[in-house]
């Protein structure tokens, strides 16, 4: 059986010399500090500002090997061209993971008008190109309207949703055709935040389940001319916030400092 072809193997050819995780020839592993090493172990909320062009299980496999536990994982997935507020949950902490994941989210972002791509986003080419020329700020703004508060939104055929057990952006690219259904969401607010054309920024509150890639789909179809999503980061979760985050490179700092034991819950926000 063929193995499964992975974001990375998929665009690192396509994308040049940008941050994707590479692999390394295996070393023998350095066991970590047992008096580190404990407190990730009995449980901790760690606020991860992802990168570009990682996945979501890139960053919970790299703490895995950092920390050296098994116990760990996330609270809702980033797409790769995302960035932004990942919840990293370990030891007792995971049984919280449904719960971070239901809370509700805030995003900021781009949309570029004129064109579409299958995957919504910048995974794959823009086409079906249209004039957006005519389109003027007033009728951006009033498009927001009909996609705020309770409504129904069609998930991208290019995702990670299960049907039959199979990811659906698996079977997008064997070509099988699937039907989707429309999902109630809830999008507490839609702001406009710069237009400088084809490029509109965007800030949006929303329900779990949302997917942003979806709405640029929309709201580019509602004006007439196609949209795409072209830059998206996750800068709130409930009443987390990204600007407390903490990125992979500080993360090593505190963990390889001389005595980090009582330095990290300083910068990783935990419970």
């Amino acid at each position: 059986m063929a193995r499964k072809e992975t974001y990375r193997s998929k665009h690192t050819s396509k994308l040049g010399e940008i941050n994707i995780p590479a692999k390394h020839e295996r070393k023998e592993r350095i066991p970590i500090d047992p008096a580190i090493q404990l407190p990730f172990a009995e449980g901790k909320v760690l606020l991860i500002d992802k990168p570009l062009h990682w996945t979501s299980f890139d960053m919970v496999r790299k703490l895995r090997v950092i920390l050296q536990i098994k116990k760990i994982g996330h609270a809702g997935t980033l797409d790769p061209l995302a960035t932004g507020l990942l919840i990293v949950c370990t030891g007792k902490f995971t049984k919280k993971i449904n719960e971070y994941m239901a809370k509700e989210k805030e995003y900021t972002g781009h949309f570029i008008l004129g064109a579409t791509t299958p995957t919504f986003d910048l995974e794959s080419a823009p086409e079906e190109f249209k004039d957006y020329s005519a389109i003027t700020a007033a009728a951006i703004h009033k498009a927001t309207e009909q996609f705020t508060g309770s409504i129904q939104q069609v998930p991208p055929i290019y995702s990670a949703i299960k049907k039959e057990g199979i990811a659906l952006y698996e079977l997008a690219r064997k070509g099988v055709e699937v039907k989707l259904e429309p999902r109630n969401v809830t999008i507490h607010s839609f702001e406009i935040t710069a237009i400088d054309l084809p490029q509109v920024e965007f800030k949006v509150v929303c329900s779990t389940g949302t997917y942003i890639r979806s709405l640029a789909n929309d709201f580019g179809a509602a004006l007439g001319c196609g949209a795409y999503l072209s830059c998206l980061r996750r800068t709130r979760i409930g009443e987390f916030e990204v600007s407390t985050a903490i990125n992979m490179d500080e993360f090593m700092l505190q963990i390889n400092r001389e005595n980090p034991t009582d330095k990290i819950g300083e910068v990783l926000p935990v419970e």
